[in-house]
């Protein structure tokens, strides 16, 4: 052993090196996994760097709504929606895992005006896990949990922009002001919330993970 280097170190270097060992093994295990999982479907309308118009298709989505602060909702929810798809449902069936997991702004419909309004409930957020495209509304098992809801989400045209980095609402705000701003160089009309798209686990480093916003527009052809 060389001069200086102790026992404690010698243990201390070879636990730091376990440790990056079983990051590296992780990430690959889920990089394999990930090249598996069913995603949203959409066809690109539009390019601009990190900027997208796309076209999605309808698909189904089980979803919860959950109050609390930006950065702990989707914790709140995430075992919850997991829990369903873990077989906490009428038929003890399990579902694939998905991705990615959404998380948007509840709003909900008032009373009839004209035009129908939509306004946000407190600090209530809708958190979504979207469901594999062989099941339809009647196929999938029901929840057994009152708070998870299944619902059909028509297609629809969405500017989107991806990006990496920690969730947190400054990085997301940011995004949400780019976007924001390409849809208005666009000349675009937005018709909803903004949706965040998470497509890693917590476990991912940050500077790996996947995550989009995505705002809602009106048709283009």
């Amino acid at each position: 052993m060389p001069a200086g280097f102790t026992c404690e170190r010698f243990a201390e270097h070879e636990g730091k090196a376990l440790k990056t060992w079983a990051l590296i093994l992780t990430l690959f295990v889920w990089q394999s996994v990930a090249m598996a999982i069913e995603e949203a479907k959409f066809t690109v309308i539009e390019r601009d760097g990190r900027c997208e118009l796309r076209q999605y298709e309808s698909h189904i989505v089980a979803e919860t709504i959950v109050t609390g602060d930006f950065a702990d909702a989707g914790n709140q929810a995430f075992s919850r929606l997991f829990r369903y798809i873990s077989g906490n449902n009428r038929s003890r069936q399990s579902i694939a895992m998905t991705g990615p997991v959404g998380q948007e702004a509840h709003a909900e419909k008032i009373a009839m005006t004209d035009p129908v309004g939509q306004e946000r409930v407190g600090n209530s957020w809708s958190i979504t896990f979207m469901m594999p495209a062989a099941f339809t509304l009647e196929t999938l098992p029901e929840p057994t949990d009152v708070n998870v809801t299944l619902r059909q989400v028509a297609g629809r045209q969405m500017a989107s922009i991806s990006y990496s980095g920690r969730w947190t609402r400054k990085l997301y705000d940011e995004h949400v002001q780019q976007l924001r701003a390409w849809i208005a160089k666009k000349e675009l009309k937005i018709t909803g919330e903004e949706l965040w798209a998470r497509y890693d686990p917590p476990f991912m480093p940050s500077f790996f993970r996947r995550n989009e916003v995505l705002i809602p527009i009106e048709s283009k052809k």
